[in-house]
């Protein structure tokens, strides 16, 4: 299997390779940087084709992490894990007490935390083996409204920065993917004023929506040919893609899901069209900001989580605007702020 020469490695400080007989366990662990701090990221459970697709995705992922706690001036490094197997049919609390005797083989220098197919309750089992885990009940707990009420105020400082207005009355936004966090996007989006158009392939999220916030249904690919202010990408990643941009009507994209770019080269595109893109990692960081409240040694507070979060809006305005005065896509000069901020600390 191929590591090094992965087109995701980018000297990466561990990729550890987890096994364990007798509950199943088969996971990737990925230590991308530590200079800021210990790895934090989540663990995500996914049913991949083949062995090099999980690396792939742990080593991208991870990069991600850093970047994305760098951005949102946290004391952490990036790092992620991937269980893999089909979540509705291997979990046990075999699998993950052996997940979390594999974190604490690690002794601190990867936190993880709840990510895709992975639920607090997971990570209350992994604790049982180790303390390297945050977002527990009872402390920070679910990082979804937090993810959700960033990427609000993300799209709020877009439409700012490009209509010079924030109220979204009249405004029609495309939401793909209607889990836990686009259901709060949702919510946070109506109470506004937003006219919402969704998708996803769970009949049942669309049905809540529909009834919750008078949203419209629309068919899982009919989503990218609206004629809609906004596209909300909430799902997996890589939906900008080439086959997508072209279908685009929407001025701005800012949504929830990791990754959505599906190659570099896809957010220069989205910008010589005049589509302002709202870099997945640095929308996206609310959940991983409450996380680190978890860890304040004065305890957490919900108060300065939200404070925290609310910064969002002033990092991105800040991006945004570099990123007319650069004449560069936006997702590079996010890249450009991470590391800066690796570099030279927080």
């Amino acid at each position: 299997m191929v590591v090094f020469n992965q087109v995701e490695f980018d000297n990466h400080e561990q990729v550890v390779f987890c096994s364990d007989k007798a509950s199943g366990l088969k996971a990737i662990i990925a230590v991308h940087n530590t200079n800021l701090g210990p790895a934090v990221g989540g663990c995500r459970m996914w049913d991949y084709v083949n062995d090099e697709d999980a690396v792939y995705d742990v080593l991208r992922l991870s990069k991600g992490m850093t970047y994305k706690n760098a951005v949102a001036r946290l004391p952490f490094g990036g790092g992620k894990s991937v269980i893999i197997g089909n979540a509705k049919e291997i979990k046990s609390e075999q699998l993950f007490r052996a997940f979390g005797r594999q974190l604490e083989r690690l002794n601190g220098s990867y936190y993880s935390a709840e990510d895709v197919n992975i639920t607090c309750d997971d990570v209350a089992l992994m604790n049982k083996e180790t303390n390297y885990v945050l977002g527990l009940e009872g402390k920070s707990g679910n990082p979804s409204p937090f993810t959700a009420y960033g990427t609000f105020l993300g799209m709020k400082a877009a439409l700012n920065h490009q209509r010079g207005i924030q109220n979204f009355s009249g405004i029609k936004v495309a939401v793909q993917g209607l889990g836990a966090v686009a259901y709060g996007l949702c919510k946070h989006l109506f109470e506004a004023g937003a006219e919402l158009f969704v998708t996803d392939i769970n009949q049942a999220a669309v049905e809540r929506v529909v009834n919750d916030f008078g949203a419209t249904a629309v068919g899982i690919d009919e989503i990218y040919d609206l004629d809609v202010d906004v596209y909300a990408p909430c799902a997996l990643g890589a939906t900008i893609n080439d086959t997508t941009i072209p279908r685009l009507k929407a001025t701005i994209v800012a949504g929830c899901a990791n990754n959505q770019l599906a190659e570099s080269r896809h957010g220069e595109i989205l910008r010589e069209k005049g589509i302002l893109y709202a870099p997945d990692y640095v929308i996206n960081a609310g959940g991983i900001i409450n996380v680190y409240y978890e860890t304040a040694p004065e305890g957490y507070s919900k108060e300065a989580s939200n404070k925290h979060v609310e910064r969002i809006y002033d990092t991105l305005s800040e991006i945004f605007t570099r990123s007319e005065k650069e004449q560069k896509s936006t997702h590079l000069i996010a890249d450009e702020l991470a590391q800066e901020i690796i570099e030279n600390g927080l």
